[in-house]
């Protein structure tokens, strides 16, 4: 089997887990000679970003072209050989890196019959919660609490919530706000559900503002507060740490096992959060569980896109201790129910692992690609 032809596929499609934004992915289709087909994926965002990365994939084409997928990593150690100059440390060159990895991994295990979960060594896990990841869109707060035990009442496990997202919720800019949010969720949820607060990138929290607000929250019983200081602020994470009870989450921001090895040394980051569609793939999202592993702390993907991705971090879940659970969107959207065949699912709360179909075990429908591609429109 040797690779043939090298596609990469912007698209773009309306997300109403995220108040019906249009988000942007760049998807990459790989065909082997056999006719072989892998799918693999990179969360741009942004539409600028979506065209970048699409040519850095057709440029990094020739690293993949005639070689068989089943060397995958020896591909991998190319790509990031070609990127020395203008990706070193991460960029748009993780990116096309991360949706060709994915990609490579799904072919390979087609061609060896066995799922990508037991090409990493197999499910470390019978089964594994699922929760709700939803962003906070209502002005109601009744509302939003009444929206949640809709969600749980299909027995997901807990939720995950963004303050500072699109709509009227207007969370993560008052403190009382704040926390009567988060005890009307509690008071609905119930004590035996996890509950997550993600703060988005429009909070702009100082230390002082995230410990008070934080202390507020520890009330209540939250299970991790993610992002409250941003990306990187280890002083300030550490002042947090020391003052508040609740676990502290980021990490998804970075880009390489450099960057999650020095969020890891500061002794801050008790979730470490890792997309596999944008630091490096399943090849990359795996260093990182390893080492995660070993600051015996956890890790969580961050698989909010499409069902490529979903894939991608469901293999690494279960094959990495450091993982405990897993993320559904709660609202049905195209990336994740129309792209595929079977879409994911949790069955009563749980996930179980994906070994049942080779490779990522998706069949990705082209007609719904060719729905959602985008085309480059210039502006003045």
């Amino acid at each position: 089997m040797r690779i043939e032809k090298v596609e990469a596929i912007p698209v773009s499609y309306p997300e109403p887990n995220d108040f019906n934004a249009l988000r942007h992915l760049c998807l990459v289709k790989i065909t082997t000679d056999e006719g072989a087909v892998g799918w693999g994926e990179s969360i741009t965002q942004f539409t600028e970003a979506n065209f970048a990365t699409k040519a850095i994939v057709e440029g990094m084409a020739e690293e993949a072209l005639g070689k068989d997928p089943v060397n995958n990593d020896a591909i991998w150690r190319s790509l990031k050989d070609r990127a020395w100059w203008y990706g070193y440390e991460g960029g748009i060159a993780s990116y096309a890196i991360s949706a060709i990895d994915m990609a490579l991994w799904d072919l390979k295990g087609q061609a060896l019959g066995v799922s990508v979960c037991e090409l990493l060594g197999g499910p470390v896990h019978e089964r594994l919660p699922a929760i709700a990841s939803s962003h906070a869109h209502h002005a109601s707060i009744p509302k939003m609490a009444e929206e949640a035990a809709g969600w749980l009442s299909t027995g997901l496990q807990g939720m995950k919530v963004g303050f500072g997202k699109r709509g009227d919720a207007h969370l993560g800019y008052d403190h009382d706000r704040d926390v009567a949010y988060v005890k009307a969720m509690r008071e609905t949820i119930g004590d035996d559900k996890m509950l997550m607060i993600d703060l988005g990138i429009k909070i702009q929290w100082d230390v002082a503002t995230a410990v008070r607000r934080v202390q507020a929250f520890d009330e209540y019983g939250i299970d991790w507060i993610e992002e409250p200081l941003g990306a990187w602020d280890p002083e300030g994470y550490a002042t947090l740490r020391a003052k508040t009870k609740t676990l502290i989450a980021y990490g998804e921001k970075e880009w390489t096992l450099q960057g999650f090895e020095r969020v890891l040394a500061t002794g801050t980051c008790d979730v470490v959060g890792v997309d596999p569609g944008r630091a490096e793939g399943i090849t990359g999202f795996k260093k990182v569980t390893d080492r995660v592993e070993a600051y015996r702390r956890q890790a969580n993907a961050h698989a909010w896109s499409s069902a490529i991705c979903s894939a991608a971090s469901l293999a690494i879940t279960f094959s990495s201790s450091a993982c405990k659970l897993f993320e559904f969107k709660p609202l049905e959207n195209p990336m994740q129910h129309e792209l595929v065949d079977v879409p994911f699912a949790h069955q009563d709360g749980w996930v179980y692992p994906p070994v049942d179909r080779p490779g990522l075990g998706i069949s990705v429908r082209d007609e719904v690609v060719d729905r959602y591609r985008s085309e480059r429109v210039l502006s003045q």
